[in-house]
């Protein structure tokens, strides 16, 4: 798993996290972002990610963090090529999702 802080800013009010976490979880295969710590820094007002395979982009990320108030943009060229890096050698595509569902199905009807 990779973790990179960034700083995720809340659209509306620009009020910004500075010290936001965002990386690549392999066994997941996801993307992941936290923002947002509350005043006792136990839980997180932002989690995304956490998931199997939730946000297999990191434009699938961002999206749902817009969605969600939040904007992880400007990100660090250095940052986003060590995440797309990770992908590319963590990511596990060696079966796809429909001949894993065929199975299920096809094991469920029996």
């Amino acid at each position: 798993m990779s973790r990179y802080t960034i700083t995720v800013s809340r659209t509306a009010s620009r009020h910004a996290d500075p010290d936001a976490i965002i990386g690549y979880d392999c066994p997941l295969q996801t993307f992941f972002l936290q923002a947002f710590l509350d005043a006792e820094g136990e839980d997180l007002e932002l989690w995304l990610g956490a998931d199997f395979r939730e946000f297999e982009t990191l434009s699938q990320l961002r999206t749902a963090a817009i969605a969600r108030g939040f904007d992880l943009i400007p990100l660090a060229s250095g940052i986003l090529h060590k995440l797309l890096d990770d992908h590319a050698r963590e990511a596990d595509y060696a079966v796809s999702d429909t001949i894993i569902q065929d199975l299920v199905e096809r094991t469920s009807a029996r």
